[in-house]
């Protein structure tokens, strides 16, 4: 693999129905309009959305990777905007599974595509299970979706909380969704920073608002993103300032290359803290 580096975003939010995968599509979407060229992984590995969210069809998946069955380059599906798409796997079959000639083709899948990709987006599954930890852990960037819901911010804390204690993740970005004004998504932050900052020894960062906006229910009823199909909305816009300042996050520099980095992360297996 070669040393281009490549940023890696897990898109995630303990609790569902917050709307990690509109977020996850549209920042992709935003991303590539800065000339970024952009791959978004669906990691629920259950209950694929994206293609579903986008009016795409899927012919393979991840799994088939994982088997053997083809390159990546084959599932790779094009999305609107110019953004690339792996489709989820589907059925329960967690990556931290994977046997060790999986983990091998796993990591060569990708290393196939590191040279041709700016950033990876990974909208992960609902809830706290073994893959969402998984995904999270090994991405370089985390950015949590939270919604003016009491059970958002419990879930999202429980998250952190998980994280930070048991697997070390210490930085979080934070991004308010559905927000009905700037000082609701700048009041949920704070909220959520209150309670962090009492129990845990974390840094979290406020990365914007992105507001309740018609236009998004309007985008989903189509199949659409709304960044593509409403571009002028309060919605879209949102997206465009929140990739500015996403795409001036500092960039990974290992030897190796992070992407590879990543997938080494995620398919070994984070030591039990209990142990």
């Amino acid at each position: 693999m070669g040393i281009h580096p490549v940023q890696v975003i897990a898109v995630t939010g303990g609790k569902g129905g917050v709307g990690k995968t509109n977020v996850s599509v549209n920042l992709a979407l935003a991303l590539a309009d800065l000339g970024r060229r952009v791959v978004l992984l669906d990691a629920d590995l259950g209950l694929a959305n994206v293609d579903v969210l986008l009016g795409l069809t899927t012919k393979r998946t991840l799994a088939d990777v994982v088997s053997g069955d083809c390159d990546l380059r084959d599932v790779l599906i094009q999305g609107p905007g110019g953004i690339r798409i792996v489709p989820a796997a589907s059925g329960t079959q967690s990556m931290v599974q994977l046997s060790s000639l999986q983990h091998a083709g796993l990591i060569q899948a990708f290393s196939e595509i590191s040279d041709d990709l700016d950033v990876l987006i990974i909208d992960t599954a609902a809830g706290i299970g073994d893959a969402v930890i998984s995904f999270v852990r090994a991405a370089q960037e985390v950015l949590l979706v939270v919604t003016d819901e009491p059970t958002s911010i419990t879930d999202a804390y429980a998250l952190i909380k998980l994280l930070n204690r048991d697997y070390g993740v210490n930085r979080f970005r934070v991004l308010a969704n559905m927000a009905h004004s700037p000082q609701e998504g700048r009041n949920l932050f704070s909220k959520l920073t209150k309670v962090t900052e009492r129990f845990l020894d974390v840094a979290l960062q406020y990365v914007g608002a992105v507001p309740y906006d018609e236009a998004t229910r309007k985008a989903v009823q189509k199949q659409r993103a709304v960044y593509e199909a409403y571009p002028r909305s309060k919605c879209a816009l949102a997206f465009k300032s929140i990739a500015q300042k996403v795409d001036t996050w500092p960039l990974p520099s290992t030897p190796r290359g992070h992407l590879e980095f990543f997938v080494e992360r995620l398919i070994t297996p984070a030591a039990d803290p209990h142990e």
